[in-house]
């Protein structure tokens, strides 16, 4: 379980949201580069499919760089930023399904 540190919100901070399937790999790297954060998970719905951490303003460039890095999907307080390599994922297969009933329309149509 990883320390979680509840001063830093009382710092000089900002939050970041991380998508669920990211929060480990996120946290694990938080922890290797020794950057202190607070998360608030019993605060929170699992519904949202995001972790919301606290972190401190000073670790910007270095939380910029582990995010880079890892491909990790954030954001902060703004408009939700949508993860479109699993938006693509989801496009592909609903093209695929279109194309396949209309297929199965057409032979219906001619038999």
């Amino acid at each position: 379980m990883p320390k979680s540190h509840f001063n830093i919100k009382l710092k000089d901070r900002y939050k970041l949201y991380v998508l669920l399937k990211d929060k480990a790999v996120f946290e694990s790297e938080l922890q290797k580069n020794g950057i202190l954060f607070y998360t608030d998970t019993e605060e929170q719905s699992p519904i949202v499919g995001r972790t919301r951490f606290f972190l401190l303003d000073s670790d910007l460039e270095k939380i910029d760089r582990i995010i880079i890095e890892n491909g990790i999907t954030a954001h902060i307080e703004s408009h939700l930023i949508s993860d479109f390599r699993s938006e693509k994922k989801i496009m592909k297969i609903s093209i695929l399904i279109a194309i396949t009933l209309i297929g199965i329309i057409i032979l219906l149509s001619i038999i």
